[in-house]
Protein backbone atom coordinates (compact mmCIF):
# COMPACT_ATOMS: atom_id res chain seq x y z
CA UNK A 1 0.00 0.00 0.00
CA UNK A 2 1.46 3.44 -1.27
CA UNK A 3 1.59 5.84 2.24
CA UNK A 4 0.18 9.07 2.06
CA UNK A 5 3.39 10.97 1.31
CA UNK A 6 3.35 12.62 -2.25
CA UNK A 7 5.45 11.74 -4.95
CA UNK A 8 6.77 15.39 -5.76
CA UNK A 9 9.92 16.26 -7.47
CA UNK A 10 12.15 17.21 -4.80
CA UNK A 11 12.09 20.99 -6.28
CA UNK A 12 8.22 21.44 -6.42
CA UNK A 13 7.16 24.26 -4.83
CA UNK A 14 3.44 23.86 -5.04
CA UNK A 15 2.90 27.77 -4.82
CA UNK A 16 5.26 28.70 -7.88
CA UNK A 17 3.10 25.88 -10.01
CA UNK A 18 -0.09 27.00 -8.88
CA UNK A 19 1.53 30.99 -10.16
CA UNK A 20 2.92 29.89 -13.27
CA UNK A 21 -0.25 28.01 -14.48
CA UNK A 22 -2.48 31.24 -13.33
CA UNK A 23 -0.15 32.99 -15.43
CA UNK A 24 -0.10 30.70 -18.44
CA UNK A 25 -3.64 30.44 -18.44
CA UNK A 26 -3.84 33.89 -18.33
CA UNK A 27 -2.12 34.31 -21.69
CA UNK A 28 -3.81 31.66 -23.01
CA UNK A 29 -7.36 33.95 -22.49
CA UNK A 30 -5.92 37.25 -23.77
CA UNK A 31 -3.46 35.97 -26.90
CA UNK A 32 -5.52 33.13 -27.84
CA UNK A 33 -9.06 33.25 -26.89
CA UNK A 34 -9.58 36.81 -27.36
CA UNK A 35 -6.94 38.01 -29.83
CA UNK A 36 -7.05 35.10 -31.90
CA UNK A 37 -10.61 35.33 -32.24
CA UNK A 38 -10.78 39.02 -32.90
CA UNK A 39 -11.14 39.79 -37.14
CA UNK A 40 -8.80 42.53 -36.68
CA UNK A 41 -5.83 41.06 -35.66
CA UNK A 42 -3.56 38.46 -37.81
CA UNK A 43 -4.34 34.67 -38.23
CA UNK A 44 -0.84 34.35 -37.85
CA UNK A 45 2.61 36.36 -37.74
CA UNK A 46 4.11 34.58 -40.75
CA UNK A 47 7.96 34.01 -40.78
CA UNK A 48 9.70 31.56 -43.12
CA UNK A 49 11.38 28.70 -41.27
CA UNK A 50 14.74 29.74 -40.88
CA UNK A 51 14.10 33.19 -39.38
CA UNK A 52 11.64 31.62 -37.44
CA UNK A 53 13.95 29.14 -35.79
CA UNK A 54 16.29 31.96 -35.04
CA UNK A 55 13.30 34.23 -33.45
CA UNK A 56 12.18 30.90 -31.09
CA UNK A 57 15.16 29.74 -30.23
CA UNK A 58 14.69 26.13 -30.14
CA UNK A 59 17.77 24.48 -29.25
CA UNK A 60 17.65 21.72 -26.29
CA UNK A 61 19.73 22.59 -23.30
CA UNK A 62 20.27 20.43 -19.71
CA UNK A 63 19.51 23.67 -17.79
CA UNK A 64 15.84 24.39 -16.61
CA UNK A 65 14.64 28.50 -17.32
CA UNK A 66 13.12 30.80 -15.12
CA UNK A 67 9.27 31.48 -15.03
CA UNK A 68 9.77 34.30 -16.92
CA UNK A 69 11.34 33.06 -19.26
CA UNK A 70 8.82 29.93 -19.37
CA UNK A 71 6.14 32.82 -20.32
CA UNK A 72 7.85 34.78 -22.71
CA UNK A 73 8.08 31.12 -24.52
CA UNK A 74 4.41 30.42 -24.25
CA UNK A 75 3.80 34.28 -25.68
CA UNK A 76 6.66 33.52 -28.71
CA UNK A 77 4.77 30.34 -29.63
CA UNK A 78 1.43 31.78 -29.50
CA UNK A 79 2.10 34.90 -31.87
CA UNK A 80 4.18 32.92 -34.40
CA UNK A 81 1.14 29.93 -34.80
CA UNK A 82 -1.78 29.79 -36.96
CA UNK A 83 -4.94 30.63 -34.97
CA UNK A 84 -7.40 27.75 -36.17
CA UNK A 85 -9.27 29.44 -34.02
CA UNK A 86 -9.42 33.53 -36.04
CA UNK A 87 -12.89 34.34 -38.31
CA UNK A 88 -10.37 34.11 -41.36
CA UNK A 89 -9.39 30.58 -40.97
CA UNK A 90 -10.21 28.54 -43.65
CA UNK A 91 -7.15 26.29 -44.08
CA UNK A 92 -8.74 23.07 -42.93
CA UNK A 93 -11.46 20.66 -42.19
CA UNK A 94 -11.63 22.55 -38.64
CA UNK A 95 -12.29 26.16 -37.61
CA UNK A 96 -13.15 28.34 -34.42
CA UNK A 97 -13.15 28.83 -30.42
CA UNK A 98 -15.91 26.90 -27.83
CA UNK A 99 -15.13 28.10 -24.81
CA UNK A 100 -16.85 25.25 -23.31
CA UNK A 101 -14.86 22.59 -25.52
CA UNK A 102 -11.89 24.29 -24.51
CA UNK A 103 -12.68 23.79 -20.60
CA UNK A 104 -13.02 20.61 -21.24
CA UNK A 105 -9.84 19.77 -23.10
CA UNK A 106 -8.01 21.60 -20.20
CA UNK A 107 -9.57 19.28 -17.76
CA UNK A 108 -8.60 15.93 -19.94
CA UNK A 109 -5.01 17.22 -20.44
CA UNK A 110 -4.88 17.97 -16.46
CA UNK A 111 -6.31 14.53 -15.70
CA UNK A 112 -3.37 12.80 -18.25
CA UNK A 113 -5.36 9.82 -18.56
CA UNK A 114 -5.94 7.28 -21.21
CA UNK A 115 -8.87 5.57 -22.60
CA UNK A 116 -7.83 1.70 -22.81
CA UNK A 117 -8.97 0.93 -19.50
CA UNK A 118 -12.01 1.56 -16.71
CA UNK A 119 -9.29 1.48 -14.18
CA UNK A 120 -7.24 3.88 -15.53
CA UNK A 121 -10.44 5.86 -17.12
CA UNK A 122 -13.44 5.41 -15.54
CA UNK A 123 -15.35 8.40 -15.98
CA UNK A 124 -13.84 8.75 -19.53
CA UNK A 125 -15.57 5.36 -21.33
CA UNK A 126 -18.37 5.90 -19.77
CA UNK A 127 -18.72 9.41 -21.65
CA UNK A 128 -17.28 7.30 -24.89
CA UNK A 129 -19.65 4.87 -24.81
CA UNK A 130 -22.62 7.41 -24.65
CA UNK A 131 -21.12 9.02 -27.34
CA UNK A 132 -20.76 6.03 -29.68
CA UNK A 133 -24.52 5.24 -28.61
CA UNK A 134 -25.70 8.31 -29.85
CA UNK A 135 -23.38 8.05 -33.32
CA UNK A 136 -24.78 4.31 -33.82
CA UNK A 137 -28.48 5.83 -33.59
CA UNK A 138 -27.87 8.67 -36.07
CA UNK A 139 -27.61 5.89 -38.51
CA UNK A 140 -30.66 4.14 -37.24
CA UNK A 141 -27.90 1.28 -35.33
CA UNK A 142 -29.54 0.07 -32.12
CA UNK A 143 -26.43 -1.63 -30.92
CA UNK A 144 -22.98 -2.34 -31.89
CA UNK A 145 -19.22 -1.22 -31.24
CA UNK A 146 -17.22 1.56 -32.28
CA UNK A 147 -14.12 3.08 -32.66
CA UNK A 148 -12.90 7.22 -32.49
CA UNK A 149 -11.24 8.31 -35.89
CA UNK A 150 -7.88 10.69 -34.97
CA UNK A 151 -8.19 11.57 -39.17
CA UNK A 152 -9.32 10.75 -42.50
CA UNK A 153 -6.24 9.09 -43.49
CA UNK A 154 -6.54 6.18 -41.09
CA UNK A 155 -10.81 6.49 -41.98
CA UNK A 156 -10.19 5.82 -44.96
CA UNK A 157 -7.44 2.89 -43.72
CA UNK A 158 -10.70 1.63 -41.50
CA UNK A 159 -12.81 1.54 -43.64
CA UNK A 160 -10.95 -0.69 -46.87
CA UNK A 161 -10.13 -3.07 -43.68
CA UNK A 162 -13.67 -3.32 -43.01
CA UNK A 163 -15.05 -3.46 -46.43
CA UNK A 164 -12.37 -6.30 -47.17
CA UNK A 165 -13.35 -8.25 -43.79
CA UNK A 166 -17.46 -7.27 -44.77
CA UNK A 167 -16.44 -9.43 -48.31
CA UNK A 168 -13.87 -12.05 -47.33
CA UNK A 169 -14.39 -12.65 -43.26
CA UNK A 170 -12.11 -15.18 -42.86
CA UNK A 171 -9.40 -12.89 -43.66
CA UNK A 172 -8.66 -12.54 -40.22
CA UNK A 173 -7.69 -16.42 -40.34
CA UNK A 174 -5.86 -17.64 -43.36
CA UNK A 175 -4.19 -13.94 -44.05
CA UNK A 176 -4.43 -11.56 -47.41
CA UNK A 177 -2.38 -14.20 -49.19
CA UNK A 178 -5.25 -16.46 -49.20
CA UNK A 179 -7.49 -13.85 -50.72
CA UNK A 180 -7.87 -13.25 -54.41
CA UNK A 181 -6.36 -10.16 -55.82
CA UNK A 182 -8.64 -7.25 -54.95
CA UNK A 183 -9.40 -4.05 -56.33
CA UNK A 184 -10.91 -0.55 -55.28
CA UNK A 185 -12.58 2.03 -56.90
CA UNK A 186 -12.85 5.48 -55.88
CA UNK A 187 -13.80 8.98 -57.64
CA UNK A 188 -10.98 10.72 -59.37
CA UNK A 189 -10.91 13.28 -55.94
CA UNK A 190 -10.15 10.45 -53.61
CA UNK A 191 -7.91 8.04 -55.12
CA UNK A 192 -5.12 9.68 -54.39
CA UNK A 193 -5.53 9.48 -50.50
CA UNK A 194 -6.36 5.57 -50.84
CA UNK A 195 -2.90 4.72 -52.23
CA UNK A 196 -0.83 4.71 -48.56
CA UNK A 197 -3.81 2.85 -47.33
CA UNK A 198 -3.64 0.00 -49.99
CA UNK A 199 -0.06 -0.45 -49.32
CA UNK A 200 -0.75 -0.55 -45.18
CA UNK A 201 -3.41 -2.68 -46.11
CA UNK A 202 -0.63 -5.25 -48.67
CA UNK A 203 -2.35 -4.46 -51.12
CA UNK A 204 -0.73 -2.30 -54.23
CA UNK A 205 -1.07 1.15 -55.60
CA UNK A 206 -1.86 -0.25 -58.91
CA UNK A 207 -4.79 -2.10 -57.41
CA UNK A 208 -6.62 1.40 -56.40
CA UNK A 209 -8.72 2.75 -59.53
CA UNK A 210 -9.32 5.98 -59.31
CA UNK A 211 -12.37 7.70 -61.07
CA UNK A 212 -13.99 3.99 -61.87
CA UNK A 213 -16.03 3.59 -59.22
CA UNK A 214 -18.94 3.46 -61.64
CA UNK A 215 -17.41 1.09 -64.08
CA UNK A 216 -17.50 -2.65 -64.28
CA UNK A 217 -14.74 -4.67 -62.23
CA UNK A 218 -12.26 -5.16 -64.69
CA UNK A 219 -11.76 -9.24 -65.23
CA UNK A 220 -9.82 -11.15 -63.17
CA UNK A 221 -9.74 -8.63 -60.36
CA UNK A 222 -11.88 -9.52 -57.03
CA UNK A 223 -14.72 -7.47 -56.46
Amino acid sequence: MADSTPLLSPDWDPAAAEALLRDVFGIVVDEVVWKGTSASEKVCEWKEPEELRQLLDLELRSQGESKEQILARCRAVIRYSVKTCHPHFFNQLFSGLDPHALAGRIVTESLNTSQYTYEIAPVFVLMEEEVLTKLRALVGWSSGDGVFCPGGSISNMYAVNLARYQRYPDCKQRGVRALPPLALFTTKEVGRRHRPTLVSLLLQKRSCFPGTWHRQCPSGRGR
